[in-house]
């Protein structure tokens, strides 16, 4: 663990206490201290061997080929999808070290309120190594758990992590339960943890795969953003706290010594057993991706990352599902009751979320991916779950919605199933034919077109009836004139007569 910077030396600790303290826990944990270290040639050695292992993302059709890297595990995932794009060993169980604080924040965020104050225990201060990673907290001593969280994520320190726990839970012990919890509240399947901080344990171990899936959620929270991204923090003075003090990153990402654009945030780790892990979340072109590497040399962690980054960012594209599908015609039949406004809204009744959208490689087209619909994700306005994938490969999902506005519009019947709505999947048309796109009635524009034909068809009948009544008018005049001229003959023959 990496050494703190920070000496109290009006500390009441014995230097005999502290070696007895680091001395019992390290033979309790199984730290490296009675362990043979391996030589940095070997540990390089090593590195350069763990190149040589397979990427799982390379072996898929038509993928983009992911770089060749050092660490025995790694993995570049879409935060808001789940989308994976780089897969090294994602499944396999390794030692996070320090990234484990990514959990204990995360907790605490959900479960805390950022001004409240967390004192620090006996326990909380004393049950780590002093040599580890620590901000120099002593029994008694208290700060907000935003400044704590600051502590744990920027310091790293291993006391903080665990006062944090005993706000939250009452007790480390019980803390950790939580995290066991969460984590397979998230969907974990490959994590145990033993402690809040990642102090090496047999027992406590995660994979790259898990650990983006819980910083997935860790980086959709703004404040945790800020925090992890923070270079350098000042600790203050205070009633609790006496000292004035400041605390650096570790993670060179986050403080700018390698430069990197859409950086939001991370967390550095490192023991003997683990060797260097690292978390690192950054934001481009519509993608908010995390990567995870785990068991690399230092500085290469670093190195992968930037290099993970610069493959996802280059090679992957964003698209919207609602403006690129067209295999499904959706079909409302039968569960539709009309209420009072029934052309109040032109919106379609069901539709795609215009906000789903898949990730996937640029030379592939939105037409290559597969489809498959799930009646049973539905939920409130949801109706059914379309999962998209390429080559068996998850690309993204999108949901079909009803209509929020439609729905205050119409009445429906509360006992309908899935089988009263129809999402038929159309097979893609010949080469010669072309490819028909989604069609949605829109009542009013039907209506409007009933309209116009009416008004057509009775124009017409107007412009019949005037002609034929024109023609008729003009055979009665004629038969008047007719009339007029026999009686005006009448006249003059008998003009020659002389009654």
């Amino acid at each position: 663990m990496f050494l703190s910077d920070r000496i109290h030396f009006h500390r009441k600790r014995s230097v005999i206490s502290l070696l007895i303290l680091s001395l019992s826990f390290s033979i309790l944990a199984g730290s490296p201290i009675t362990a043979q270290a391996a030589s940095t040639e070997e540990l390089q050695e090593l590195a350069e061997a763990r190149k040589t292992l397979p990427v799982q993302s390379n072996e898929i059709e038509n993928w983009p080929s992911g770089p060749q890297i050092g660490a025995q595990a790694a993995i570049l995932m879409d935060a808001n999808t789940g989308v994976i794009l780089y897969a090294k060993n994602v499944h396999e169980r390794l030692y996070p070290a320090s990234t484990t604080k990514i959990m204990t924040c995360l907790l605490a965020m959900e479960r805390g309120n950022l001004d409240d104050t967390v004192k620090f225990s006996h326990e909380a201060v004393f049950s780590v190594p002093a040599d580890g990673s620590n901000m120099g907290m002593d029994e008694g001593e208290a700060l907000s758990l935003e400044e704590c969280l600051y502590g744990i994520m920027v310091a790293s320190a291993n006391e903080a992590a665990n006062a944090a726990a005993e706000y939250i839970s009452g007790s480390i012990s019980e803390f950790v339960d939580l995290m066991n919890l969460r984590a397979k509240e998230i969907g974990c399947t490959d994590t145990h943890f033993t402690n809040t901080n990642g102090l090496h344990d047999p027992e406590h171990y995660t994979s790259v795969y898990d650990l983006a899936l819980i910083s997935s959620y860790f980086f959709q929270n703004e404040m945790l953003c800020k925090i992890s991204n923070t270079p350098r923090y000042h600790f203050e003075a205070t009633a609790t706290q006496p000292d004035d003090f400041f605390k650096n990153n570790k993670h060179q990402l986050v403080t700018g010594e390698i430069a990197y654009d859409g950086i939001l945030g991370g967390k550095t780790g490192f023991t003997s057993d683990s060797r260097q892990t690292l978390v690192t979340c950054a934001e481009r072109n519509g993608m908010k991706l995390v990567c995870v590497v785990f068991k690399e040399e230092s500085p290469n962690q670093f190195s992968d990352t930037v290099e993970l980054f610069d493959y996802g960012f280059q090679n992957f594209q964003v698209l919207n599902v609602s403006e690129n599908e067209q295999k499904y015609n959706i079909e409302s039949t039968g569960f539709l009751q009309i209420g009072n406004d029934v052309f109040g809204n032109s919106k379609p009744l069901l539709s795609i979320d215009t906000d789903s959208y898949v990730i996937i490689p640029n030379m592939v087209s939105f037409q290559d991916l597969d489809s498959t619909i799930d009646y049973s994700k539905s939920d409130g306005n949801r109706i059914a779950e379309i999962e998209y994938s390429y080559h068996d490969m998850y690309v993204g999902t999108a949901y079909l919605n009803l209509a929020a506005d439609n729905a205050s519009n119409y009445e429906f019947d509360t006992n309908m199933t899935t089988a009263d709505v129809s999402v038929e999947k159309v097979e893609p048309a010949a080469e010669e034919t072309p490819a028909q796109d989604t069609v949605f009635i829109n009542i009013k524009k039907v209506l409007l077109v009933i309209l116009i034909f009416a008004a057509i068809i009775i124009t017409v009948l107007m412009i019949y009836a005037l002609i034929t009544n024109n023609r008729t008018a003009k055979r009665r005049e004629n038969r008047v004139k007719r009339k007029k001229k026999r009686r005006s003959s009448l006249h003059v023959d008998f003009d020659d007569f002389d009654f």
